[in-house]
């Protein structure tokens, strides 16, 4: 593993992935909005953006040319498809031979066997409605962009993070494939420690296609 791409690398999960990538000495690339590029000043010369939206094909295919990895946020946002628009394009256009790590809630199901808690359940069910009306999150598109990851044929992972705090690493977070294992009791984690666990599944051959549900360690 060489050089990677972080689709979504302005935001904070992309950021945090940027450190480690970095840390662990691979080339960066990365996609984010163009008025988001600001964000990542802070990184200089050591990485490289391409300018655009994460699901736009032209801008997909330029940033992830010669990448062996791509490390994918699948965000929510709007009514148009975002986040299936940009699996699509990742999995299309990423070369072939290339390991793709996806990121996603808890609230998406490969198999329909996860339980979940109130919050979530609660969220899901009446907060879906709501900001799709306010044209503001589709969490259906989520799942969506999740089963064509699950169609694919690719080296894929789908990393399930639970809830997120700011703080210090506690170390590479624990997983189960369901979101109801006991292992998971905690349902909290560092987001650097998300970002870790997204870095380590490019190198991991034991998460290829697998969607592990992730927690902090307790």
């Amino acid at each position: 593993m060489k050089r990677i791409c972080i689709v979504g690398i302005s935001g904070k999960l992309g950021q945090y992935m940027t450190e480690h990538a970095l840390a662990r000495g691979y080339e960066v690339t990365g996609v984010c909005r163009p008025e988001s590029v600001a964000k990542l000043a802070r990184f200089g010369d050591r990485i490289t953006v391409f300018p655009g939206r994460t699901d736009d094909r032209t801008v997909i295919g330029a940033a992830t040319r010669g990448c062996d990895g791509v490390l994918t946020v699948l965000a929510p946002w709007g009514v148009q498809d975002y986040a299936s628009g940009t699996a699509r394009a990742v999995i299309d256009l990423a070369p072939p031979e290339a390991r793709l790590v996806f990121s996603c809630g808890w609230h998406v199901s490969r198999d329909g066997k996860d339980r979940y808690g109130w919050k979530i359940r609660a969220i899901v069910r009446f907060g879906t409605p709501i900001l799709r009306a306010l044209r503001l999150v589709d969490l259906d598109d989520q799942q969506r962009a999740a089963d064509l990851i699950f169609a694919s044929a690719r080296d894929w992972t789908l990393v399930r993070g639970s809830d997120l705090e700011e703080g210090p690493s506690e170390g590479l977070p624990v997983w189960a494939r369901h979101a109801h294992d006991p292992t998971l009791a905690r349902n909290l984690m560092r987001r650097t420690d998300f970002a870790l666990f997204m870095v380590a599944a490019l190198t991991d051959p034991t998460l290829i296609r697998e969607a592990p549900a992730i927690t902090g360690r307790d």
